[in-house]
């Protein structure tokens, strides 16, 4: 849809969002402050718990109808923040409605599916941005353009640290697509993102290590996955469900000139010794403290996008590539053995 009026005027872009938990609110209330932009409708099953919330930001139309949001001819682009098993119906709608779309990830629980997804996508000719936030957050921009310039020399390791503060509840373990796909996907897209190459092999252990529950839903809490790129580069990632400490994400990329780091965030910046030892506060507690600003960032980068009729910056096959190794990741750990990328085949 366009977004330009006679003469090539900007006209305002008018956002839907369909799904308002957590991710979904973020997003709204970001998008509620932004210049030239308004969100004109959301859509959620809890309908009536959300509208107080979407009243006081403004949005005029609030629905539990899905179509209601897709179908409105104002609305040039929408947000898809609902469970993983309604995006890709959502998506090809939505394409075919000619809808610009930017969808949580992953962009569903099948990679073949989401092939033939973004594939019609492509056709459609609108934009889709993954929502891959990690990519925008100011740290890891910074490592990536040290890493373009050359000032580490040739990059031979990349070590991506990722603990929760506590495991998610059972409810949600149940329909996440576990670990591999909810919480590694983030690691395994930073992987190429950071290293600028493909992954040639990955191989996955895994330990019900936290909580025996989450071994009884079929899942693992705790894993290591190795990664050979395509470039030469060698990755290691490690995950888990429960870090006592606080939300603990870190990276570290080694390279034949220095290394680059970057460490936790934490809510302020002191430090106090004493006779018994130095101290300071814990690391912010989870990802929407630590990630809050990048949520705003990818945002920006969205309406931009459809703003300059710009290509996304995290897109459709990022999203492909990510859930493929993933799956990867789950083949390697049922299998005990290293899988080559090559062997999962996509139509």
């Amino acid at each position: 849809m366009d977004v330009f009026g006679n003469g090539g005027r900007t006209l305002r872009i008018n956002l839907g969002i369909i799904g308002a938990g957590r991710i979904g609110k973020i997003h709204a209330m970001h998008l509620a402050h932004l210049p030239g932009v308004r969100v004109k409708a959301i859509s959620d099953i809890q309908v009536d718990q959300i509208k107080p919330w979407a009243e006081q930001l403004g949005i005029p139309v609030i629905t539990n109808r899905n179509e209601e949001v897709m179908e409105d001819p104002d609305i040039h682009a929408v947000l898809i923040c609902s469970p993983t098993d309604t995006h890709p119906g959502l998506i090809r709608r939505l394409a075919a409605l000619g809808k610009h779309i930017f969808c949580e990830k992953p962009i569903s629980f099948d990679y073949k599916q989401t092939k033939q997804v973004i594939d019609e996508v492509a056709k459609a000719g609108v934009l889709l941005q993954t929502g891959f936030n990690r990519r925008f957050d100011a740290n890891f921009m910074r490592v990536k353009q040290a890493i373009v310039a050359g000032d580490i020399g040739r990059p031979h390791l990349i070590k991506v640290t990722s603990r929760d503060p506590e495991p998610p509840p059972y409810e949600y373990i149940r329909s996440s697509g576990g670990l591999l796909l909810d919480m590694s996907i983030h690691d395994l897209d930073m992987i190429r993102y950071l290293s600028g190459s493909e992954v040639e092999e990955i191989y996955a252990q895994g330990a019900v290590l936290v909580d025996p529950k989450i071994g009884e839903l079929g899942d693992i809490d705790t894993a290591v996955i190795m990664l050979k790129l395509m470039n030469g580069m060698l990755g290691v990632i490690d995950n888990s469900r429960r870090s006592v400490y606080g939300y603990d994400q870190r990276v570290e990329v080694f390279g034949s000139g220095g290394k680059l780091v970057v460490h936790n965030e934490y809510p302020n910046q002191v430090e106090w010794s004493t006779a018994d030892g130095t101290y300071r506060d814990k690391p912010k507690f989870f990802f929407l403290e630590r990630y809050k600003d990048s949520y705003l960032a990818e945002m920006l980068a969205f309406v931009h996008a459809i703003r300059h009729r710009q290509p996304v910056l995290v897109d459709g096959y990022d999203g492909l590539q990510a859930e493929l190794l993933a799956y990867a990741a789950r083949k390697s750990l049922e299998e005990k053995r290293p899988v080559r990328i090559s062997e999962m085949f996509v139509s």
